[in-house]
């Protein structure tokens, strides 16, 4: 088994590396990000699910630099609008769309739509992709969605999705308390304990 001694994010997302970086943070390897290596160009996200997105960009990343990769994968799955916007998530509005125009376009989708048909999910798809290994974890939070952006944390689709259990959106939660539930945490929860085994 190849040790890791340090890992490069497939990601130049400041908010994805700052979670990831924290949940990373106990670990003994030294944790970097694409801000690193400005020659790695971005992959093309054509995959048809999570997994098959985040095993693309790992893969991709590992093969320019040398360095065991970790890729995530992300999105928002409504139920109502059978899983959209899902590995769309972050362009949903549009290539060059901002977390603003998606969410913008997701509440148009949903105007009208009763309480107890608006439930939703986070999803998260980690790959651990180095040396003659690939390693996948994945993550969902349920929750439902709410009709109008509320709170300043977070990212994405955060102002409007609220975790089951929660009377508070994602983005109205603390970083620690959103990384105790979030889908992203855990998917990590499982990943931490492989490469863990990888630093040994």
């Amino acid at each position: 088994m190849s040790s890791i001694s340090s890992l490069v994010l497939a990601t130049r997302n400041a908010h994805k590396i700052a979670e990831l970086t924290a949940f990373l943070g106990t670990l003994p390897i030294t944790v970097r990000s694409l801000t690193d290596f400005s020659h790695v160009s971005a992959v093309e996200e054509d995959g048809m699910s999570f997994m098959e997105n985040a095993l693309k960009k790992a893969r991709h990343v590992h093969r320019l630099t040398g360095i065991p990769a970790l890729a995530d994968d992300s999105g928002l799955e409504v139920f109502y609008l059978n899983g959209r916007p899902g590995i769309h998530s972050a362009r949903y509005a549009g290539h060059h769309a901002t977390d603003a125009d998606n969410n913008r376009k997701l509440l148009l989708e949903m105007k009208g739509v009763s309480p107890r048909r608006r439930n939703a999910r986070f999803v998260a798809q980690l790959a651990l992709v180095g040396p003659g290994y690939e390693e996948m974890t994945r993550g969902t939070c349920p929750g439902t969605l709410g009709e109008s952006p509320v709170g300043r944390n977070g990212f994405g689709y955060d102002p409007l999705f609220i975790p089951l259990g929660s009377d508070r959106t994602y983005a109205e939660l603390t970083a620690e308390e959103k990384n105790r539930i979030s889908h992203r945490s855990m998917a990590f929860a499982g990943m931490k304990k492989i490469i863990d085994q990888y630093t040994r």
